[in-house]
Formats: structure tokens, sequence, C-alpha cells
């Protein structure tokens, strides 16, 4: 077999400022919602394709579709319109229409050369997971969570046959080389072949002992594979279904993604869900050829080809796109853009910095406000950290994890001070005192407690909410401290007494976040209703309700001029939002 030449190249969160710079400038403003001042981060990976002509890759994000140079890897187009996370993009086999796939239950064409959005395709009941090409790209097949593939006139956007007989969640669809034959993966642990003309099943594949999340023909159209969270890849005969062999190696988790070389029917690559890994396989031959160790483990969510079949773009939990060479077998590059989840954000006392956290790096990372450049991260958590806050002065970052335990780092060396004692449970959020003497932590345990931060000493405990807080903040007084549960209620306290003052409860799901304006008047709450909601602090008043994000809001801060507010989010961003007088400028 001739040896294949790949070239290395990863894009990840978090790991090379000068990237980050470069591309700041243009990402940062792409596809805004109303209000919204500037974004950090792409959002989490869901799934990658490349152009047919090996130009362009697309990248379906939990915010929306990102279209790539593939040889400077710089950021092109931005492509929004779906209202739930985009899981599957593909390109049609001519170049002329890329689809994508989202949880909103739709699929939408795009014009690829210009990211005009083309039509949408409307008729599955639940998420949409998988897309696919026919080769003559006159029709495209996709899979649901509504048990069903559905078979779509790419001209007209029509459904023109619905294929039942799947018993759960369809994962994963493909056409074979011809397009007379579709394969559909399933987690009722079965591959169906359908006959595509008539829309009636051929024969089904069974085997796995678990669910299936992807499948794929060869290129010559003779071989098909399959992966289950059983951690085996199986191999079978297109024609016949006959089991040919399974191949294992995979550890924890299950097999995210099998994909065969274009050009090189017998080699099949497989991702593993929590080992981090890419295995390599000659099918013919039942050699394994090399094991590709460039993801964090945690898992690698999917891969693709280049048409030319010289690289191999994977995408993972960790946040970050890989470009492999085989022979190398080593990163060479590293930018920054996605990220899995953002679970907290703050501005610093000054203004000039915002630190956050989340995600499975377990690292806080520090930017600069004005730029929206990374600075550093902060390397010590063991767990994905959950909340991060500067004290007073600005010097001192604390940050706590489901480690139960709240660690102190200190700002210009990013080196960590000390630790305070382990809570009963995680830590959901903390807050300092206005004097910095005293720090607040809501604990998944229901209740809020106060330290003494110099002596660690516990100085007193709140037990109203009846759910884990996931949100404390005082006002810059001193007099007042609000805590956001997951009971869905607000509450305000009078932390002299340590009293309930009131109650708010207009959010409709978990209270993620809280954070009062410098004024004291104003307190911001943001949900996993996917909304920020502004209240009047003497009131109780509800005053203003913004929506942009897609995702739960795990953190908010104002700046400390009050004139504009940052929230986080789990779609794997951060919006900046301008206000002018409790309302959007």
């Amino acid at each position: 077999m001739e040896k294949l030449l790949f070239s290395v190249l990863i894009i990840g969160l978090s790991t090379s400022l000068l990237a980050l710079n470069t591309l700041a400038q243009d990402y940062t403003q792409w596809g805004l919602p109303a209000g919204a001042k500037a974004r950090l981060g792409k959002g989490a990976i869901r799934e990658i394709a490349f152009s047919p002509d090996g130009k362009q890759f697309a990248i379906a994000s939990s915010i929306g579709i990102w279209i790539h140079d593939a040889q400077s890897t710089e950021a092109l187009n931005f492509l929004t319109g779906h209202t739930g996370t985009v899981r599957s993009v593909a390109y049609s086999d001519d170049g002329l229409i890329l689809a994508s796939g989202s949880e909103d239950n739709t699929i939408r064409l795009w014009d690829a050369r210009t990211g005009t959005h083309i039509r949408t395709l409307t008729g599955h009941l639940s998420s949409v997971n998988d897309i696919v090409f026919s080769p003559d790209s006159n029709t495209l097949a996709s899979g649901s969570n509504d048990s069903n593939v559905r078979i779509w006139d790419v001209r007209t956007g029509t459904s023109l046959l619905t294929l039942t007989g799947h018993s759960r969640i369809v994962s994963g669809v493909v056409f074979s080389p011809d397009g007379k034959t579709l394969a559909s993966a399933s987690w009722d642990q079965t591959v169906r072949i359908w006959d595509v003309s008539s829309g009636k099943p051929i024969q089904t594949l069974a085997g796995h002992t678990k669910h299936l999340l992807t499948v794929d023909f060869s290129p010559d159209g003779n071989t098909i594979a399959s992966g289950s969270w059983d951690r085996t890849v199986r191999i079978w005969d297109a024609k016949t279904g006959k089991h040919l062999r399974s191949l294992t190696g995979h550890k924890g988790g299950g097999v995210m993604n099998v994909k065969f070389n274009p050009v090189y029917s017998s080699i099949l690559i497989s991702t593993g869900a929590w080992d981090g890994t890419i295995r390599i396989n000659d099918i013919q031959t039942e050699t394994h050829l090399w094991t590709l160790k460039g993801h964090q483990p945690g898992g690698v969510l999917i891969a693709a080809f280049s048409p030319d079949g010289k690289m191999l773009l994977s995408g993972s939990f960790d946040g970050t796109l890989c470009l492999w060479n085989l022979e190398i077998d080593e990163p060479i590059q590293r930018l920054t853009g996605y990220s899995n989840k953002v679970d907290s954000v703050t501005f610093s006392p000054d203004g000039n910095l915002l630190a956050s956290g989340g995600g499975t790096d377990k690292t806080v990372q520090l930017w600069q406000a004005d730029t929206y450049t990374l600075l550093k991260s902060l390397i010590g958590h063991t767990w994905e950290v959950n909340c991060v806050v500067f004290n007073p002065d600005g010097k001192i970052i604390a940050s706590a994890d489901n480690d139960n335990i709240v660690h102190f780092w200190n700002v210009q060396s990013g080196s960590q001070i000390r630790t305070l004692p382990k809570h009963k449970d995680g830590i959901s959020c903390i807050a300092f005192s206005p004097d910095g003497r005293i720090i607040a932590s809501g604990s998944w345990d229901n209740t809020i407690r106060f330290w003494d931060v110099e002596t660690g000493e516990a100085l007193h405990e709140l037990t109203e909410h009846t759910d884990r807080v996931s949100s404390v903040v005082y006002s810059s007084d001193g007099k007042m401290l609000a805590s956001g549960s997951w009971d869905d209620t607000i509450y305000l306290w009078d932390v002299q007494r340590y009293k309930p003052i009131r109650v708010l409860s207009e959010h409709t799901h978990n209270v993620g976040s809280l954070a009062y304006s410098p004024d004291n008047k104003t307190l911001a709450s943001g949900s996993w209703d996917k909304t920020v909601r502004l209240w009047d602090v003497h009131t109780g008043e509800l005053l203003w309700t913004f929506m942009g994000h897609t995702n739960s809001i795990n953190s908010l801060d104002f700046s400390p001029d009050g004139k504009a507010l940052v929230s986080g989010s789990s779609d794997g961003t951060v919006l900046v939002w301008k206000l002018t007088h409790g309302t959007v400028n």
C-alpha cells in the first residue's frame, strides 16, 4: 500500500495567543444577536466536512456553522439561522450547496459560495442528527431522533420518502457510492440498508450489543463499517450483509465515528468516545496501522478525510480540531476558537481583564477585555471549573469546581496561592464581600456558606433554597447578597442579619448566574431558559429580557462603568451586551 501523507494542525481553545489575535478582529463580531458587542469563542464542535475541492471545511457548532479556509485555517464565514445546536453539515458532491441539520428539527440549505440561505427543510419531529447528499447531489438523506430516515428533493425542498423501521434514534446515514442504496445506523443496535428509489428495506445488519453511533460505505461500495457504544467497529459485506470481522481497541465510552479513506477503500479510521484516540486500520490485511493521540482524553467526536485522502481532520470534546500527519504524528501549530462550554465569566475591578472557566480543559482563562485576546491559562483544577471571581483589588482570582475546593490565584503571575477547606459537596458559585474579607459559596447541597478568607473559618450557613445554589453575588455596599438556584428562584438577602428580603421567580428554568450593577440598582440574572433578565433591586420589578444565547446561561458580570454586561453560556460563547439606562443600545 502506498504510504499516506498528512499535514498536522491543531485548532483548539486557549492554545495560541498569536492565532487568536489574527482572528479576533473578525469572528468576534460576526452574526451577533441584537445588543451584543462581541463574542469570545466559536461554540462547541459537533461535526466537520470538507468541500469537494478540498479548499474549505465547514464546522457544525452549538451556535452556527463556521466556514474555514483549508490552507490558512482562517475563518471565512459564519452562518446563522438555526435556533438549536447544529449537529451535522454536508457539502453536495458538486460543491454548490452546503446542508446543515439541527436540534431545531430542521435542515437548512446554503449557497456554498456565498453563504446565502436557500431554503429550510421541515418534516422531522425531533433533532436532525446526520445528513448526507446523494452522489448526484439531487437528493439528501437525513436521520433524526424521531427514529425516521427522510429522503429530500434538493431542488424543491420537498420530502420524497420517509423510511420507517428503526425503533430508536437514527444516528447516522450514508449513501452507497452508486447512490442506489442507503445505510442507516440506529440506537436500536442495527444498521438498515434501504432501496433509495422505493424506500423499502433490503436487509438489517444485527450484532452490535449497544446502540450504534456511526456508519460508512467504502469507496468501492463493497463494504460497510459501523461503530457502536459497545466499543467495537463491525465490518460487513455490503451486498450480502454478512458480518466479516470486528475491530476492537478503543477504551472507555464507544466508537463515535468511522470513516473510510476516499482513495484507499481498505483504510478505515475510528474515533473513541472517551479515550481521545483515533485508530487507523487496514481492513483488507486486518492490520492495525496507527493510533493517533493528539486529543485530550474525554472523547473524539468526529473526523473527515479531505477529498484527496491526504488529510484527516478530527474534532473533539476538548474543543480542538486536529489535522494529522501520520509520519510525524505531532502538532505543529495551535489556534484558538472553539470550546465545549463556558460556565463562568467575570470582569476584573478595573475592567481591563476578563476571566472565564468551564469546559473539559479544567483551566481558568484570562483575557484582555478591550481586544478580546487570551493572556494566560491557570492550571491546577482537577475538575471542570464552575466559577471564577476577582477579589476587590483585582490581584487575586478565586475559582471552584466539583472537587469541593476554592482555589486562589495570583493574577499577575498566574500561580496558585492557596485553597480553602473542602465543602461537603461540589461548589457551584463563589463571591467576595466588597472588603475582601469574606467569601460566600453556594453548593450542590442547597446551602450558602460564608467563610473568613484569611483563616478559612466557616461563619454562617443559609438553607432556604430547595435545590442546588447556582449563583451568589454581593451588592457593592456589602449589605445584600443575591442567590440563584435550580429551584428557579432568586433570593435577596440582608447579610448583616442573614435574613431574606424578597424572592424573584419569573425565570422558567434553573437560575444559572447573577450580577449586581455597580450602582446596586439593578440585578442581572441568567437562566437555563436561555434568557438574561434585568431586575429593579429595590422593587423586584422585571425591567428587561435579553435573548441571543442558544443554551443555558451560566455566568454574568457588569463592566465597572455599568455600560456593558457580559454573559457566558453552555453554547460555548461569551456575549458582551451594551447597556444604556437598562436597555440595549
